[in-house]
């Protein structure tokens, strides 16, 4: 769960691998280094930080037209000098950075070992550039090397290196994403698109199994054994300025600005007449479905909470499974299951284990996700796109409303689609409602009073979330994301389980955020009331016109809508708390503490 990076081509290579790791760095921070190679050595720099303190090292600043970069999230190994990447092999000639996990890098390292090579780090990544010097001296052929190192390795890599003398950039993939951004003067190599976005958008997704090539006029594409790949040349619709802060003092405070426009282009073409429409999904395709499946991890999970309860309202059999308990707990599943894998990036590593789980019992999958290419979407069956842009803040915020809406047009589809389901009576006014969606967000972040709320809550031992409905879906992802960011603790619980055991934790210093939708309510205002005879005070978050709140002693408004979207109305004022909180308590609040934005190892 790292960032890598690696360029080719004309001109000097160390401001691009820089830059493009300043845009990986919600993949991980706790070191960062790169390796330029001019024909004269490899010149490795890293250090322990951000990639900030990687800039503060370079006294002068390395020459060459061919690099690789890396910022890193520790697996294996603390965050050190010597733990960070580019890792190189005994004489320094060879240099690789890797995201993945190496499951026999044990083995391996003491077979190397045995044979005089020298390790200088605690990481499984290190045996890499070893075992290609190692092949090199066999052949002194090094794209042999590079094939014969990766055909031993074990576990999961999307790895790039590059050796003195030669102006090439070698690269592979297995269970780790890795795409190429190709321009005309430079070829790039990366974990994610950011990394290169102000280059290119011509892309191409790497898939399990590829080796690339990259020379300064030219790419080659084969599998492990030497056979020429034709791979698909994509464009990539994200303006560059997607991914930059613009006039914001965080990429978490622009993401959440953003859902206004996210969720326009979220809805945009697939309603219509009140029917729901996705490109490649014609009118009755879920017709053999009997059953669905969520699954998902993290905010995910809590948007497939929305779309679960949604289908449940239809008749629809559906559970919710956290995708690292998917293959223990999925239950039966053949193929007339429909398993639906939410995931912003694609490549969430326990989902995809999930999805080809489910396969492999027959089920159909679909993935839902943020990204055009993601192994999700080439590895389902069918694939939606929830339309939200680039998202850099580790935690998730327009992505959760962008993921819920598409869910919740996706469990009409369904409920159109499948035998014996019952859509709802107001399926039509949710329709309609969803319409004024944007804008209400907009008048949301427009009348908010969450900056103040958070000076006031401030100083409290806990912090506690609950909702019933669409409201407890909601409060589990206020919590999730107050914790992700301000490092106090705070638990969402449905609202009638307040009283089945947290009670016991409620004081005068543990807030009840009590969240409404104007549904189902009565249970979130019986327990907020009980938790306020104890000294708990209430803050009410959802529509004015609701008992609650004339008894809480704050209330983060939103407009009045349909039940179904007050809930993502009152998430942004949860979300809103959570960032002017964490401001408060001056957290990193883009790189929150051993957190990264996409978990692609186990």
């Amino acid at each position: 769960m790292c960032g890598i990076i690696a360029r080719i081509g004309r001109g000097d290579a160390t401001e691009t691998l820089l830059s493009g790791l300043e845009n990986l760095e919600y993949r991980g921070y706790d070191s960062a280094g790169i390796a330029v190679q001019n024909g004269s050595g490899v010149k490795v720099h890293k250090t322990t930080g951000e990639v900030d303190d990687l800039k503060s090292t370079l006294d002068a600043r390395p020459s060459g037209n061919i690099g690789i970069g890396h910022t890193r999230w520790s697996t294996h190994g603390p965050p050190t000098d010597e733990n960070a990447h580019p890792h190189t092999d005994t004489a320094g000639d060879v240099a690789v950075v890797h995201n993945g996990v190496i499951d026999n890098y044990d083995a391996l390292r003491a077979e190397l070992r045995e044979r005089g090579h020298e390790f200088e780090s605690d990481t499984d990544t290190e045996v890499i550039p070893h075992l290609i010097d190692e092949y090199r001296q066999e052949s002194e052929d090094t794209e042999l090397a590079v094939r014969k190192a990766i055909d031993t390795l074990e576990g999961s890599y999307a790895i790039a290196a590059i050796v003195d003398g030669e102006e090439r950039v070698y690269a592979a993939r297995k269970g780790s994403p890795l795409v190429l951004g190709l321009d005309e003067e430079e070829w790039f190599l990366a974990s994610d698109v950011p990394a290169f976005l102000d280059h290119t958008d011509e892309v191409i997704y790497l898939e399990d199994g590829d080796l690339v090539v990259l020379e300064p006029d030219a790419y080659r594409i084969t599998n492990v054994a030497g056979e020429p790949v034709e791979r698909s040349v994509d464009t990539v619709d994200w303006d560059p300025e997607d991914a930059g802060k613009g006039e914001y003092d965080h990429y978490m405070q622009k993401e959440i600005h953003c859902q206004p426009t996210a969720l326009s282009n979220t809805i945009e073409g697939r309603v219509e007449d009140g029917t729901v429409a996705f490109d490649d999904l014609e009118s009755g395709s879920f017709a053999d479905v009997d059953c669905v499946q969520f699954v998902a991890c993290g905010t995910s999970f809590h948007a497939s909470m929305y779309g679960a309860q949604l289908l449940r309202a239809a008749a629809v059999p559906t559970e919710v499974i956290r995708a690292s308990e998917y293959e223990a707990a999925a239950g039966p599943v053949d193929e007339a299951t429909l398993v639906v894998a939410v995931t912003q990036s694609g490549e969430t590593a326990d989902t995809l284990d999930a999805v080809r789980t489910a396969a492999g019992r027959g089920a159909r999958t679909l993935a839902m996700t943020n990204v055009v290419g993601s192994t999700a979407a080439r590895e389902a069956d069918d694939a939606i796109y929830i339309r939200a842009g680039p998202e850099v803040g580790v935690a998730a915020t327009k992505t959760y409303s962008s993921q819920a809406v598409t869910l919740a047009l996706l469990t009409h589809r369904l409920a159109e689609d499948v035998p014996d389901a019952t859509p709802a009576d107001d399926a039509e006014a949710m329709l309609e409602a969803l319409e004024d969606l944007p804008r209400h967000v907009e008048t949301v972040l427009e009348t908010s009073q969450a900056r103040a709320l958070a000076w006031e809550v401030m100083d409290n031992q806990s912090y506690f979330f609950i909702g019933n409905g669409f409201g407890h879906s909601v409060a589990l992802e206020g919590a999730l994301k107050f914790k992700e960011i301000t490092y106090e603790h705070a638990e969402g619980f449905a609202s009638g389980e307040l009283k089945h055991g947290p009670l016991a934790l409620v004081t005068e210093e543990s807030p009840i955020f009590a969240v409404y939708t104007g549904g189902d309510d009565e249970k979130t205002k019986t327990n907020a009331i009980e938790a306020q005879s104890r000294g708990a005070p209430i803050v009410a978050v959802g529509p004015d016109d609701h008992p609650l709140v004339d008894v809480a002693d704050a209330h983060l408004c939103v407009p009045e809508t349909h039940p179904v979207w007050a809930g993502l109305l009152a998430n942004v004022q949860l979300q809103l708390v959570s960032y002017y909180a964490a401001k408060l308590l001056d957290r990193p609040i883009d790189k929150p503490r051993n957190l990264a934005k996409s978990v692609t190892v186990e």
